[in-house]
């Protein structure tokens, strides 16, 4: 798969479909692809939906005993095989032991997560000890904000893309507030040039330039979960702490999707959700990220005794020895069978590495792009066929595995027909489809079906 990919997946099509003496756009050439993935092995690790067994299918227009067609692991990721053993285990131990199993097997609940924090880290390009599973996204993104976050009446802004996930936004906004500010002098809303769709790193760099003196937090997300648009988290980052800013990043569409360098890069903080791309079930448990530089700086400002080390916790002496950086946010011992799920997964991800499924994931994306395009795009002598345009930036070093697909017609009808035919992907109104192919899971014959069944849909329409 590595001569495969180059920096032109148009290029690689090509050329595999001239050695299959095929068009590029030729079941052929997916079915080579797949032949030829490294990492093919890895999907037969998670549980892929029968189109049956999808509530919408209508099974007189597909074949129910056929896998489902699922492109939505930006939303949440499919379940890996292990996952059930695990949580029986739990659920076994608790049954014969009770309190117990505190302390004994081979997931002590008095510090499961610790044996996942290692795994955790090298997913999002950390040190083990800058990494606290806990929570869920949103309560991660409050408390580090709440010390990160020391607004004064010269520094009390906080920058964000204009159209951040709700949650961000409304978590934002009640930070300030609770500091007693006003949102709207506050919130440092960035928003694309008219006429685009994406924010251009340029843009970011020189709006941080111009306030940065009164901005106190730089708050973006690493993927834009409209747009699929893959920040420069480096660039930000230094371009933030050079105007004296603290600099953190929602990576819940990041987290598993690309690579990421949270050490290296010196991002102050982050947070994860984790169960879209690292395929830990509704609600899994969250990551929450703090740089080792704040170890000795930065303190909670909310405690519990999760947060106290864990060699005198049990003492219950009320003396609080605060474990050093993120793992002083702890506030409560973890939910085993939450923990259980993620475990399950990031096992699957110890199986490769980061690097591997991003080479994996430019090609997939590629090769998507490629069939729209071809199929889907304007075409001034055929007005009245529908077109795609694809909001997503076209080039690969700025997005993840999504493409957010914009329709010259609504959506709904389209997605329905979609759903009937096995299809699990996301829309958002009036025209929006967000297809995510997932390098641990997706094929190409995946994208080569989706492809199919969308014209299918259209025809329906």
């Amino acid at each position: 798969m590595d001569q495969l990919i180059s920096s032109n997946v148009r290029e690689t099509l090509e050329k595999v479909s001239a050695s299959l003496g095929c068009s590029p756009t030729s079941a052929q050439v997916a079915s080579y692809l797949d032949e030829h993935d490294y990492l093919r092995h890895l999907r037969d690790e998670f549980l892929i939906p029968k189109i049956a067994d999808l509530p919408c299918t209508d099974l007189s227009l597909v074949d129910g005993s056929e896998e489902s067609i699922y492109l939505i692991g930006n939303s949440l990721g499919l379940q890996p095989k292990m996952t059930r053993k695990y949580v029986e285990e739990e659920l076994d131990k608790w049954a014969k032991m009770g309190v117990h199993g505190h302390i004994s097997g081979s997931r002590p609940w008095a510090w499961a997560e610790d044996n996942l924090e290692e795994r955790m880290a090298n997913v999002v390009g950390a040190k083990t000890d800058e990494v606290a599973l806990m929570n869920g996204l949103t309560v991660n993104l409050h408390l580090l904000m709440l010390s990160f976050y020391k607004p004064t009446a010269k520094r009390h802004k906080i920058l964000l893309e204009d159209k951040a996930f709700p949650s961000d936004h409304y978590a934002v906004e009640s930070q300030i507030r609770l500091r007693g500010f006003d949102p709207q002098q506050s919130m440092l809303l960035l928003s694309p040039r008219p006429g685009e769709e994406t924010l251009r790193t340029e843009d970011i760099l020189e709006l941080i330039k111009k306030e940065g003196d009164a901005i106190a937090v730089v708050m973006f997300s690493g993927v834009q979960y409209y747009t699929g648009q893959l920040f420069d988290l480096a660039a930000i980052t230094e371009a933030g702490q050079r105007k004296g800013c603290y600099v953190g990043f929602d990576c819940a569409h990041a987290a598993g999707n690309v690579e990421l360098k949270l050490h290296d890069w010196g991002v102050d903080f982050a947070c994860w959700c984790s169960y879209k791309y690292l395929n830990s079930g509704a609600g899994g448990i969250a990551g929450a990220f703090v740089h080792e530089k704040h170890d000795n700086t930065i303190k909670p400002a909310l405690l519990g005794w999760w947060g106290h080390d864990l060699k005198t916790r049990f003492k219950m002496n009320n003396v609080l020895e605060l474990q050093p950086g993120v793992k002083g946010f702890r506030l409560c011992n973890q939910p085993v069978l939450l923990v259980c799920c993620l475990q399950a997964s990031l096992e699957i991800f110890e199986m490769t590495g980061m690097q591997a499924l991003r080479r994996k994931s430019l090609l997939l994306t590629g090769y998507l792009e490629y069939l729209i395009q071809h199929y889907y795009s304007e075409d001034p002598t055929r007005p009245l066929k529908t077109h795609v345009h694809i909001i997503t930036p076209s080039d690969p070093q700025q997005r993840g595995c999504q493409l957010s697909l914009s329709f010259s017609i609504p959506i709904r009808k389209v997605y329905e027909q979609l759903q009937k035919r096995g299809v699990a992907c996301d829309m958002r109104e009036p025209s929006v489809l967000r297809i995510a192919p997932t390098p641990l899971y997706n094929t190409f014959s995946d994208i080569y079906r989706f492809v199919e069944t969308l014209g299918s849909a259209l025809a329906s329409h």
